[in-house]
Order: structure tokens, then sequence, then C-alpha cells
């Protein structure tokens, strides 16, 4: 069987109270905030930039880039 490989690279932008600031574990995965998800890596850090100045005050909140093509195709 064929592999294929997706044209777009798709990044999902979301973020939450993390239980530790310097780590990725969110204390409530149910209750996620979904930024939304961009076929542009620069339109997904802009999307990042503006949560994460949004919640600068709050140390336990933490915004992220999740390269979803890379979870789609992990072997490439």
């Amino acid at each position: 069987m064929e592999e294929i490989t997706p044209s777009q690279r798709l990044h999902l932008v979301m973020g939450g109270r993390v239980s530790d600031p310097r780590g990725l574990e969110f204390q409530d995965p149910e209750s996620l905030h979904v930024v939304g998800v961009f076929s542009s890596y620069d339109d997904a850090v802009d999307a990042w930039r503006a949560q994460a100045h949004r919640t600068v005050d709050d140390a336990e909140m933490k915004y992220v880039v999740v390269h979803i093509h890379k979870l789609l195709t992990p072997d490439n």
C-alpha cells in the first residue's frame, strides 16, 4: 500500500491551565481553549502570540502550537 503524504501543513493552536508553568501537563484537558486550526505556521504563531499576550499575567496559562501534519504522518 502506498503512503499518502498530506500536502497541507496544519497547525493547531490551543491552551489552558498547566500544573507546572515549565511543563505541558494541562490541569483539565477537557476544558482546553482551542483557538483554531491554521494552514500556515506564521498564522498559527500570530494566533498563539495573541492568546499568550492576552494571558501574560497568569503564569499557569499556556498556549501551544501543535503541528498536526507531523501527527498525521509521523514517519516523515
